[in-house]
């Protein structure tokens, strides 16, 4: 695995995620308003969110969103590149997902995030085109998607993959890089 960048916003600092923030993502990470919302069920136990940052966020395109304010890592930001998206994406494109903690919802921080992911994936990565996909019962998510440029494809998968994701549609996005 290349070494993995970090990157600074205003208020946020993406860094790679450690062990010992299993605590804090179970904290957040229990509430039963995030994690469906993103596709995953409500972690259990500090045992499970352990598991979730090695299994899943242990990689060098799924980075903690850390808040300069505290030094704690309130959401994650990533990547798929071909191969790993939920979308049928080219070989140069990438599928960006992204949730944030509940008590920092509607506090422009995902948009914030979003926009250095965005310029990130274009300008340090090369990604010709990025999507991203939300659950219709999140339009929350699909307004920051919008803030950022993204825009609706019409097209509308399931995810049978994701938790509840037979059960819950969603909308794919597509944001094309501007010469």
């Amino acid at each position: 695995m290349d070494a993995m960048e970090t990157m600074e916003t205003r208020r946020l600092r993406f860094r790679p995620w450690k062990e010992s923030d299993a605590e804090s993502l179970y904290k957040y990470a229990a509430d039963p308003d995030v994690g469906p919302r993103a596709g995953w069920p409500p972690h259990g136990s500090v045992a499970d969110s352990l598991e979730v940052i090695r299994k899943f966020f242990s990689n060098d395109h799924t980075w903690a969103l850390e808040l300069k304010e505290t030094g704690e890592p309130i959401g994650c930001m990533g990547y798929y590149p071909f191969g790993e998206s939920n979308i049928g994406i080219g070989e140069n494109d990438a599928e960006l997902g992204y949730w944030i903690a509940k008590p920092y919802w509607n506090q422009g921080l995902c948009t914030e995030a979003l926009r250095t992911m965005i310029d990130y994936c274009f300008n340090k990565k090369g990604f010709q085109t990025l999507w991203s996909d939300f659950f219709v019962d999140n339009p929350a998510s699909g307004r920051v998607m919008e803030k950022c440029g993204f825009r609706d494809t019409g097209a509308i998968n399931w995810c049978s993959h994701l938790y509840r994701g037979d059960e819950r549609p969603v909308k794919v996005m597509r944001l094309d890089y501007a010469l």
